[in-house]
């Protein structure tokens, strides 16, 4: 008697796979579940893993923005703004400086009971906030300058710079500084919001 015999019937008949089944291990159709056993789907609800590396969510855009948003870009001009101003002010003080340091040597201007009054002011003074205004424009340049690489301590320098300027135009400067605290308000406000968060956090390769 041959069992390996088909056509015989007396031979005991070769058992066949399990319907559905794969001989290789997968089901028809479809991937294997890889973490389970051959021949078992993953629970329902559990993602499967792509070939060769996990795969990972990110919620937008994992390199951050591409190009400087509007408000930043905003921001940064506004800075070149006041570095202008700055720049003016400083001129100004200077000039106003010198102008009254040479007339007090005058004997016509001995006599003009206004421009005593001006020049009691002492001209060390306007020296100061000229070189006070040079500084600061540096200091608003630089920061200007490094808008397109700095980072989230860029950022946070900038709100300061920009806070400090602000009162400085409220007081003392309180006529030729408005514009300043305009400006100084608006910066702060640009870099602080949350475009300007993404911008200066994002990741540098």
């Amino acid at each position: 008697m041959s069992f390996g015999d088909p056509n015989n019937p007396y031979g005991q008949q070769p058992q066949q796979p399990p319907q559905g089944a794969n001989p290789y291990g997968q089901q028809q159709g479809g991937q294997p579940g890889y973490g389970y056993p051959q021949g078992q789907q993953a629970p329902q609800g559990v993602p499967q893993q792509g070939y060769g590396y996990p795969q990972q969510q990110y919620g937008g855009d994992p390199a951050g923005p591409q190009t400087m948003p509007g408000t930043v870009s905003a921001a940064r001009v506004m800075l070149w703004v006041i570095a202008g101003l700055q720049a003016i002010g400083a001129v100004i003080m200077v000039i106003g400086a010198v102008g009254v340091s040479a007339a007090k040597d005058r004997a016509a201007a001995r006599d003009d009971v206004q421009f005593q009054q001006l020049a009691d002011y002492p001209v060390g003074v306007l020296y100061v906030f000229a070189a006070f205004a040079v500084a600061w424009l540096v200091f608003a340049v630089v920061l200007a300058v490094k808008f397109g690489k700095g980072g989230n301590g860029l950022r946070v320098t900038t709100m300061v710079f920009a806070i400090v300027t602000a009162v400085l135009g409220i007081y003392p400067f309180v006529v030729i500084g408005l514009i300043h605290t305009v400006l100084a308000i608006l910066i702060a406000v640009f870099v602080g919001k949350e475009s300007g968060a993404q911008w200066f956090k994002r990741p540098r390769y």
